[in-house]
């Protein structure tokens, strides 16, 4: 905080956002006639023209890939696409009994990725793996060298320690062994044909509708050349009592191994007699998708940088709700992120001209696994070592004002110290993350680029509300969460009055002016696990 301190009066007067035209643009980009906003649709090209245009009409230069020795206003993004063709067929079979099971209801599973066009799997046994987790350096591992080779991995969502609240994995709040992603990966690496995370909404975070609508919809994934060393050929979800059924017929009990699987001891239970069919064909091609990049040059070293970003991109048309409506329109995940980059490069063209670039960057396929971010992060249109942080900014409130405010997780960087003394002068105070379980800090694109070792972190809205409290703030997360949220009722509403984010954008901009107009390189805590990376480009920055 003392670094911040000492560059405080360095960043020019913070201009003011203007509610209405947030408001307005969240409102068109979640209309129907964009369809969701989903990548490689119509309704990527309309988001695409409109952002442009916005950025353009904000004053913003272009600041995209270079063709022809110019800068446009994109950044191609390659990406494989996968969708399975017609209606997928799966039954579980136990001791000569078959149950089918219908896609979306008891099972939720992933158009295959792995680079198979078609799966046709009759009979594969099921193995329980606990929480399928291999951590050698906390002396930890699930498989105990058991075989997977033609086999279905069951396992946990989130960390062996979520229920107790201590142990090893961070107690409540889930490290990144955690999240499904890593699950897929690491039951690849084991060699198993396919993955079944239980659903159970407290250590997913989310309902069933929320997996339902993520995982039967167009999946994508980065280009791989060897996809199937981090996918396997069937990857899903089940419901939490289809699994207790399961566990039941093969004689087990499914609370009394789930708790033995919060311990070293746990060791992969077979479950005997039961095993799962699925066949179905997947329709895979490579498409191109586009990240959107808007610039200020800085005047004195624009060959640094200060990222601002947000994804544009929803779940677009997918299965219909309760009320036959398909589109989902993600106004709040994540309209409202790029509503505020606009306006936030609106008020970087208009002000004085920062030192560094500033440089606003609307990714893609967040939705599908932080894909846009992770193609940026990898393949920089401007050097990492020389980013000087980035500021995300994914499904803010568009309600009232907050007390205060958080990000996606709480790791330690010296660029949250510096936000966290603005915000003081806004009269807002810093919350740890209030749901460090639910693992937010791998779910949002700064998380790209900490994997590269740029100082990032994604900004959140605050839960205390001036009119309200943190009552009224936990209940409208939860309202959020339960029925909105990857849903097609995520909508505009006319009662949104977006005074909270034109409360807290000035501070945001505060503090990336600060670092635009400073020589300052802050850099992760100490004992943080991307500090080493970031060290690696040191040499960059001198």
């Amino acid at each position: 905080m003392l670094a911040s301190a000492a560059i405080a009066d360095d960043a020019p007067k913070a201009p003011t956002f203007d509610p209405h035209r947030l408001s307005e643009e969240v409102k068109t980009l979640s209309s129907d006639a964009f369809e969701g906003r989903g990548p490689a649709t119509e309704g990527e090209a309309k988001t695409v023209a409109y952002v442009v245009e916005q950025m353009k009409a904000a004053g913003l230069q272009p600041g995209g890939a270079i063709e022809n020795g110019k800068r446009t206003w994109t950044q191609p993004v390659p990406l494989g696409r996968f969708e399975i063709s017609g209606t997928p067929s799966f039954a579980l079979n136990a001791n000569g009994k078959a149950q089918a099971l219908t896609q979306g209801k008891e099972i939720a599973v992933r158009a295959s990725m792995d680079g198979s066009r078609s799966v046709d799997i009759e009979g594969a046994p099921l193995v329980f793996v606990g929480y399928g987790v291999k951590a050698p350096e906390r002396n930890w591992d699930d498989f105990k060298g058991v075989d997977l080779k033609g086999k279905i991995a069951v396992v946990l969502v989130n960390d062996p320690d979520f229920e107790t609240g201590k142990g090893d994995f961070g107690g409540k709040a889930m490290t990144y062994y955690g999240r499904w992603t890593y699950k897929y990966e690491e039951a690849a690496r084991q060699g198993a044909l396919g993955v079944l995370v239980v659903h159970e909404t407290a250590p997913a975070s989310y309902g069933w509708n929320t997996v339902k609508n993520s995982n039967t919809n167009t999946m994508f994934d980065i280009v791989r050349d060897k996809p199937s060393e981090v996918h396997t050929r069937l990857e899903g979800w089940i419901q939490r009592d289809l699994a207790v059924s399961m566990f039941k017929r093969a004689g087990l009990d499914f609370d009394a191994l789930k708790k033995q699987a919060q311990t070293r001891a746990f060791k992969p239970v077979a479950l005997k007699g039961e095993t799962l069919s699925a066949k179905f064909d997947v329709d895979a091609k490579v498409i191109t998708s586009r990240n959107i990049v808007g610039l200020v040059e800085g005047s004195k070293r624009p060959d640094e940088t200060v990222i601002y970003s947000a994804h544009w991109d929803h779940l677009g048309i997918g299965e219909p709700d309760a009320k036959g409506d398909r589109i989902y329109n993600g106004a709040v995940d994540n309209a409202t992120g790029t509503a505020a980059l606009i306006e936030m490069g609106r008020a970087f063209a208009h002000g004085p001209k920062p030192e560094r670039s500033v440089v606003f960057l609307n990714v893609t396929a967040e939705e599908k696994g932080l894909l846009g971010s992770e193609y940026y992060a990898t393949h920089p249109l401007y050097p990492a070592g020389k980013t000087v942080g980035v500021i995300n900014m994914d499904a803010l409130d568009p309600n009232g004002q907050a007390r205060n405010f958080t990000t996606s997780g709480s790791a330690k960087l010296e660029l949250l110290d510096q936000l966290v003394a603005v915000a003081k002068t806004y009269g807002l105070s810093y919350e740890n993350d209030p749901h460090p379980e639910a693992g937010s800090f791998f779910r949002s694109d700064h998380f790209s680029f900490a994997k590269q070792g740029v100082p990032a972190f994604s900004y959140e809205s605050g839960n205390d509300l001036v009119v309200g409290g943190k009552a009224a703030g936990e209940a409208a997360g939860k309202v959020y969460n339960k029925e909105h949220y990857h849903q097609p009722s995520d909508e505009w509403k006319a009662s949104w009055t977006f005074a909270g984010l034109a409360h807290d954008l000035p501070m945001l901009y505060t503090l990336g002016a600060q670092l635009a107009n400073s020589d300052r390189w802050p850099n992760w805590g100490k004992d943080s696990e991307f500090r080493a990376i970031r060290d690696k480009t040191a040499d960059q920055r001198k």
